[in-house]
């Protein structure tokens, strides 16, 4: 099993000049930069959102749906935990340790020309709203460590009585088919939206 970490960043860096222009044209009150720096990136900062009027910074955090190119999934995956040289490492939701305020999920992503991305939505995602939302429906870092433990969780969905596995979202485990075999929170686009804990950008 190989990391898909190299071929996504290339992906990555294609996709970017497809979303600034899309920043570009629909936030008009925003002016935003790009952040290139890798430690910055590690600690969930990719963009910089400035509001014209307030003068206020958000940090963004671009996770783009990479292994779907040319299809639309009607959910997302948040990273609740991997692993790393044998090692379990804390995912990118409940880490402490990322900037982030929004994530910007990306998905529907086209590719009706080689090489080049020409579609694709945008959802912004209030960060700490999202985990305060989780929280009230007893979902919770250590809750979920502890009723499903990566060592005894099996490959593929699982339900979880906090979530309508149809409407709302599940767990999912990558056991046997990616190398990092990361345990995601897989919640339901519409339903982010519908809790007011979503935006889409246009």
């Amino acid at each position: 099993m190989k990391s898909t970490f190299t071929s996504d960043l290339k992906k990555e860096q294609r996709l970017s000049l497809l979303l600034d222009s899309y920043y570009t044209k629909h936030l008009k009150n925003y002016h935003f930069e790009r952040i290139h720096d890798i430690n910055e990136q590690l600690q969930g900062v990719d963009l910089l959102l400035k509001q014209k009027s307030s003068h206020m910074t958000h940090v963004v955090d671009e996770k783009a749906q990479l292994d779907y190119i040319n299809e639309s999934l009607p959910t997302f995956a948040f990273e609740l935990s991997y692993y790393k040289n044998d090692f379990i490492k804390q995912g990118w939701l409940y880490d402490a340790n990322k900037k982030t305020d929004f994530y910007a999920l990306v998905t529907s992503i086209y590719e009706d020309e080689p090489e080049v991305f020409t579609s694709c939505k945008v959802t912004f995602v209030n960060r700490q709203k999202l985990i305060a939302f989780l929280e009230t429906r007893g979902i919770t870092q250590n809750i979920i460590s502890q009723n499903y433990p990566a060592e005894s969780l099996p490959h593929g969905k699982t339900n979880i009585k906090e979530l309508n596995p149809s409407t709302e979202g599940y767990l999912y485990h990558s056991k046997n088919n990616k190398s990092e075999k990361p345990i995601n929170l897989v919640l339901r686009l519409e339903f982010l939206l519908d809790m007011g804990l979503a935006k889409n950008l246009f």
